[in-house]
């Protein structure tokens, strides 16, 4: 395959208007893990409304709709930034699922939450296109592993605070006014988005360049070992934000409270632990480290510790499986820290969007998996033990795609006829 060596870095650090962008991705996607978790936070509820009638494999269902439209939409949403630019695509999107957010709990029946959560997932997918057009095409190499934690970080601190701060109001309140207030509520990012967000920065500057076309994308081997590596990372994350509340509730006994609070520190330990990740494997690449050594160690390290998640259920003890949790959560943060990094490095800022949308439309069926079959395995058991050994299988197998399948971290030339991969 053809690649193009990287200009030579110039070590700059990120600029104040950058780093205002920065923040504005940071906490939309905050606001979109918040708004796509809190029904798993919701679950040992739901099952109490007698119109509801939640049963387990209901329950997968459901948790795993979202993912139906996430995923499909994923690449529209990709050929959307790069024809057009990121700034209005987000803006849409993001009123989309906020909307959608706020009428989960004002409709009735299961068909209408399936629906509600089909809408969600439909506004959610321009997200991630977004990030990495505007990642690849302002931020250098040595300033992306920080970029890319610090949004990947607002994918667990959202869920922390959204466990946390859920698992306790709709204890109290009910969690049909906590939907209607996290919708209307979080709507109020999209004054700043129109704020803050400067026009050179908002990817139009590449949004006219053609670039390769998705069969083109989809015949590099570096694209596949991404898409395989990103759907078992994803597998381990949407497995934890879907069924890990009724798990501690329904297998570990314990309280609402208690569930809140150690959902809460297992995001937040995994959020910190990609921040300093990625701040560090910037620093060696600012230093001289190659972007293929520095990032591939921290794919291929984080899931081959993060296989460790079948001990949560293997182990006696509620002190010990929140260990367990707690590690594997770290290793996954150190993973997430750098798969980003290395797609957009590879695309480019002409195929970012694109590569982007097909990428995440790929690993997001992990979202339909993974909630699905944990649901009927609970079902047909009783128990989580199945469920768990399943997802370190997937994780050990996107180990694998990134150590034998991703060669160098560097761009590829998109202006010249790819070979066939080898």
């Amino acid at each position: 395959m053809n690649t193009l060596s990287p200009p030579k870095a110039v070590h700059s650090p990120i600029s104040a208007g950058l780093w205002a962008i920065l923040i504005l991705m940071v906490v939309s996607v905050a606001i979109n893990y918040i708004d796509r978790t809190s029904l798993s936070t919701a679950a040992p509820l739901l099952g109490k409304e007698a119109d509801l009638d939640i049963t387990p494999a209901k329950m997968g269902v459901l948790l795993s709709a979202f993912f139906w439209t996430y995923a499909l939409l994923q690449i529209a949403s990709g050929w959307l930034v790069d024809r057009y630019g990121v700034r209005w695509v987000m803006a849409i999107g993001f009123f989309i699922w906020s909307a959608a957010t706020a009428a989960t709990g004002i409709v009735h029946g299961f068909a209408a939450l399936v629906v509600m959560r089909l809408l969600l997932g439909a506004g959610e997918s321009v997200a991630y296109p977004c990030y990495s057009k505007i990642i690849a095409a302002n931020f250098a190499e040595h300033q992306r592993g920080l970029a890319n934690s610090l949004i990947d970080a607002g994918t667990k601190f959202g869920p922390a605070l959204g466990v946390l701060a859920g698992g306790i109001l709709m204890e109290r309140y009910g969690w049909r006014n906590v939907f209607i207030i996290l919708g209307l509520g979080g709507m109020l990012w999209l004054l700043a988005w129109f704020k803050w967000m400067p026009a050179g920065h908002s990817g139009n500057e590449t949004a006219q360049v053609e670039g390769p076309g998705f069969a083109t994308i989809a015949a590099q081997r570096p694209a596949w070992a991404t898409f395989i590596g990103h759907f078992s990372g994803n597998y381990l994350w949407y497995f934890l934000i879907t069924w890990l509340p009724s798990y501690l509730v329904k297998e570990r006994g314990f309280s609402m409270s208690e569930m809140a609070y150690v959902g809460a520190l297992a995001f937040l330990v995994t959020g910190i632990a990609t921040i300093i990740t990625g701040a560090l494997a910037d620093r060696a690449i600012a230093r001289g480290a190659t972007a293929t050594r520095v990032r591939k160690f921290c794919v291929i390290t984080g899931l081959g510790l993060a296989t460790s998640i079948v001990t949560v259920t293997l182990v006696k003890g509620s002190a010990a499986s929140v260990g367990c949790l707690m590690f594997a959560c770290i290793s996954y943060g150190v993973f997430a820290s750098s798969h980003w990094a290395i797609a957009q490095t590879i695309a480019g800022p002409t195929a970012a969007g694109k590569w982007t949308g097909l990428q995440n439309c790929l690993a997001n069926f992990a979202g339909v998996a993974a909630p699905a079959f944990t649901g009927f395995a609970v079902e047909r058991t009783g128990h989580f033990f199945w469920a768990f050994a399943l997802c370190s299988a997937v994780v050990l197998m996107g180990a694998a795609a990134y150590a034998f399948w991703l060669g160098p971290v560097a761009p590829l030339d998109w202006s010249r006829k790819p070979n066939t991969p080898t």
